[in-house]
């Protein structure tokens, strides 16, 4: 088996309850099967095991900082998807010259919308959805040209900012287009942001006009608006509000059909617009931080085409034949990028949400067809959690299935994973075991793309056996405008993000605090730095932060430091083992600062230290904390539990209590939900310089305490 693989897959097979004779037997067969099947297979196809075996990257020389670059672009790094198409709006016009009258955004159309009540009590929204209406790439420019030069009436001016902050929609990727031929520089923020982040990006970027929904324009943005002094024109993407009467005096609200409308009757007098240049700035995109305020990462047109033509690179014969799903947020990096991608390749990409994705999902009626039975998506990209969800959903199924079919399903399970890990396909698996399974995403997936934060092994092989497809793993952060790595579809191993993209290229560099150096044996590990076009501008209106983390070499080149610590395997691969920062991102996404954490909870009487833990793998924070001798035996006093000083630290009881006491002074420091512990550890021992568990200045040293603690953060998160 390949050595790289991180996970094998022994550790990872299913428990079945066979009768030992019959499985002996059976095993015969398969036996006889695999050894019938492997003879064509051997002489007609080159096995992925040995594609998997290749040199993916190397060092630009032999100096221990060199950078590695794909062996696709050793010489230079690519920038341009097309010859002359330097900014967004060339890559579009030259997608929609070639692919006119082919379909590009994919609507579906409501029919019906009911409540629904629930045995509870609740009332559940309930729809039932059409087919897809469709817009051609002819459609789409001329909506898009209409909406520039409508804003443009409206006051819009080249180089100055106007906001997105809507859900992922065609509307949305219609005004981002009409953004960049009108040289508007796009800002954007999360749907899900609160009050308070949504006014401090609108204010900083001092924006004038804003792009919305109906939905956000009353759930959100209606309490905020009066705190937004510059706001004028907000524009909803699907008509009007129902009410008007609200809104400060001189803010307007007008439709995007009506801003289209007026864009066209302008255009027939010949309204000239401003280009974008290379290097004007394209997206301000905001990103989550510590301080709980988002920053502005400015992503100019050379950075986006740069990471879009890597990325575009890692996904075999993309073309019109294509269909992507699009659901997850378009204000995140991933997914903008991703649908860029389609766009420019001929791709249809029919929009979705995580509520209406699959005939099962919460707001599908039952009995009517969700998002992908409809679509039957060739592509769809992914975060871990949404991946995780389908894992637990399809095994829970599994149980409940009869001894029979239980036992059937986990035969061609791990009989797949073997071959899988041998570097060949199964067709009679996947085609009477695992079709159903694959229908839950339309049935013809042939690359699930995954970002955002780490997949687990046993998920990733999940996906890889069950959905009969690769999944393509990547890393790069919306700093390197979402390039950096991605895994190749004939690489199966588990654990790894792949070689550098053809756009960019990844050095080490030593840290010593942590103890990774780019001299370590048997593979160098650092701090990941990210070089190349695809490296965005910095920080709006943060200078401070963007010299922290940014920086140009000798040749002029931009260079990215991400915080992230990594390791190259002999191929070329990257892998990410640990963070600089103790900035953490959980599964769903959610930032968390472990600082911030341990700030609030360490004072309280009850605790002499505590060491907040989290990780990308999981959805909550854990904790270890050295309790106060004398507050916990007190509290143990006032509960009636007895016992010594370790028995009293080894006590579930006794967790819970202090966990109590942490959750309730979490709470009074006004933490979030998700920063707050859902479970500890409680140590005897306190943590001394001696211990090698705080410096001697008495500060954290995390990577220790995580390995002192290993088996209790298994315990705390449960093995998978």
């Amino acid at each position: 088996m390949n050595n790289h693989v991180s996970s094998k897959p022994s550790t990872m097979k299913l428990k079945h309850t066979i009768n030992p004779i019959l499985l002996y037997f059976i095993h015969f067969l398969i036996s006889l099967y695999t050894i019938l099947t492997y003879i064509p297979f051997y002489f007609f196809s080159e096995s992925r095991q040995e594609k998997s075996n290749q040199i993916k990257a190397k060092p630009v020389n032999s100096k221990p900082d060199s950078a590695y670059r794909s062996v696709n672009s050793l010489d230079g790094l690519a920038s341009v998807l097309y010859p002359g198409c330097d900014t967004l709006d060339k890559v579009f016009t030259y997608a929609k010259n070639k692919f006119k009258n082919k379909r590009l955004l994919g609507t579906r159309e409501v029919l019906n919308e009911e409540d629904e009540v629930q045995p509870n009590g609740k009332i559940f929204k309930k729809v039932i959805l059409g087919q897809y209406n469709w817009l051609s790439y002819e459609d789409v420019f001329v909506r898009a040209l209409n909406f520039g030069n409508g804003l443009q009436m409206l006051g819009q001016k080249p180089k100055t900012n106007i906001a997105i902050f809507c859900e992922t929609r065609a509307e949305w990727m219609i005004a981002a287009q009409a953004c960049f031929m009108y040289n508007f520089q796009l800002v954007t923020l999360y749907a899900t942001l609160g009050g308070p982040a949504i006014v401090h990006g609108l204010n900083e970027t001092e924006v004038t006009n804003i792009i919305t929904s109906k939905e956000l324009l009353q759930t959100k943005l209606k309490d905020i608006v009066s705190l937004v002094p510059r706001l004028r024109h907000i524009i909803t993407v699907d008509g009007k509000p129902p009410t008007w009467s609200e809104f400060p005096k001189g803010v307007i609200v007008h439709t995007m059909a009506a801003v289209e409308a007026l864009g066209a009757k302008a255009s027939m007098e010949n309204q000239p617009h401003s280009k974008p240049l290379p290097s004007d700035i394209a997206v301000i995109m905001y990103t989550s931080g510590s301080t709980g305020l988002p920053k502005g990462v400015m992503i100019s047109h050379s950075n986006i085409i740069a990471g879009i033509t890597g990325m575009a690179e890692r996904i075999p014969e993309l073309g019109e034949e294509d269909v992507y799903i699009g659901y997850l947020p378009l204000a995140h990096v991933l997914e903008l990028s991703a649908e860029l991608v389609c766009l420019s390749h001929g791709c249809r990409i029919g929009y979705s949400s995580p509520q209406t994705l699959a005939d099962q999902s919460s707001k599908i009626k039952k009995g009517s067809k969700g998002d992908t039975s409809m679509l039957k998506p060739t592509l769809m990209a992914a975060v871990p959690e949404i991946m995780d969800r389908i894992y637990k959903n399809v095994m829970n199924k599994v149980s409940e299935m009869s001894s029979f079919q239980r036992n059937l399903f986990i035969l061609a399970y791990n009989y797949k994973m073997e071959q899988i890990s041998k570097g060949r396909n199964t067709p009679l698996c996947n085609s009477f075991v695992f079709r159903k399974v694959r229908s839950l995403l339309g049935g013809n997936i042939r690359l699930l793309l995954c970002g955002g934060a780490p997949l687990s092994a046993t998920t990733q092989r999940f996906m890889n056996i069950c959905f009969c497809c690769p999944v393509g793993q990547g890393y790069g952060l919306t700093e390197s405008a979402g390039a950096g790595t991605i895994t190749e579809v004939w690489d199966y191993n588990t654990g790894r993000v792949g070689a550098p993209l053809v756009c960019c290229e990844i050095k080490l560099k030593n840290w010593e605090e942590g103890g990774y150096f780019n001299t370590d044996k048997p593979h160098p590990r650092g701090e990941i730095l990210i070089g190349g076009q695809n490296v965005t501008m910095g920080y709006y209106k943060n200078e401070a932060k963007t010299k922290a983390d940014f920086f140009e070499d000798e040749n002029g080149q931009r260079w990215l430091c991400t915080g992230d610590i990594g390791e190259f395997d002999p191929d070329g691969c990257l892998k990410i083992i640990d963070r600089k920062k103790d900035l953490v991102k959980l599964q769903a996404g959610e930032y968390v600062s472990l600082g911030k954490v341990e700030a609030a909870l360490k004072n309280l009487p009850l605790v002499d230290n505590i060491c907040a833990y989290a990780n990308s793998y999981h959805s909550y924070v854990i904790g270890f904390v050295v309790p106060n001798q004398k507050e916990l035996t007190e509290l143990a006093r006032k509960k009636g539990l007895k016992g010594t000083w370790e028995e009293l630290c080894n006590s579930c009881e006794m967790e819970n209590e202090v966990l109590k006491v942490l959750s309730e002074a979490a709470i009074s420091a006004s933490l979030e939900k998700f920063e707050i512990p859902v479970k500890i550890r409680l140590s005897p021992e306190p943590w001394t310089p001696e211990t090698g568990l705080v410096t001697d200045a008495f500060k954290l040293k995390r990577k220790e305490l995580k390995t002192h603690y290993q088996a209790d953060i298994e315990r705390m998160y449960g093995r998978k």
